[in-house]
């Protein structure tokens, strides 16, 4: 199953958090961080503005993104989970 996104809306997948710390010491799933970065899988067609133009899409798919902590949906489809959010909830792109 797929999922395509409606309008200016971003499909993100959280990046894998880190099993180890710098020196060595193997976390548990409790101790482990959220990761700060999502890399993104699919984006929407953009947002139409109220003069009937087309508003382009800021991100691309394959890039990893910062968004706003509480922005968005969780959805959980098979093992996989991903959050759902508007591009404007998108804070900056990781090079």
């Amino acid at each position: 199953m797929k999922i395509k996104p409606l309008g200016d809306r971003v499909v993100l997948k959280a990046a894998e958090v880190e099993e180890k710390t710098s020196s060595g010491i193997i976390l548990t799933g409790n101790s482990q961080e959220k990761p700060q970065y999502s890399e993104v899988v699919a984006v929407g067609p953009g947002k139409v503005d109220e003069n009937g133009k087309k508003i382009p899409m800021n991100v691309k798919v394959g890039q990893k993104v910062i968004f706003q902590q509480y922005a968005g949906s969780s959805v959980k489809m098979g093992d996989e989970e991903y959050t759902i959010v508007s591009q404007d909830s998108i804070l900056a792109v990781v090079e």
